[in-house]
């Protein structure tokens, strides 16, 4: 019912800008961004290092395939990191608090 969605970004800028959206469209209740991260990853084969953002976007699952395409649409990069992580349990305040702003 409750899901994290982890996105990294090309920095904090585009983070905040995908934040607002997200948050303006009532798709998260909480975006959380640390704003640098040294990445490595495999692009075509080859290792690439980049500066990062990474976004931790709060939210209810029945939302998350409207939070991907959101991110998607706003994001710079060609095939984005979007990841969905279910939250099985949290504090019932908290749980509560995420229903009552995004139902």
């Amino acid at each position: 019912m409750y899901s994290i969605v982890y996105i990294t970004t090309s920095g904090i800028l585009e983070s905040k800008k995908i934040a607002k959206k997200l948050l303006e469209d009532k798709l998260a209740c909480c975006v959380n961004i640390i704003p640098s991260v040294e990445s490595m990853y495999l692009w075509n084969g080859k290792i690439e290092e980049d500066s990062e953002s990474i976004m931790v976007v709060k939210t209810i699952s029945i939302l998350v395939d409207e939070v991907i395409k959101t991110v998607e649409y706003n994001h710079s990069y060609e095939t984005p990191c979007i990841l969905e992580i279910t939250v099985n349990d949290g504090s019932n305040n908290y749980l509560k608090w995420m229903e009552t702003e995004l139902l």
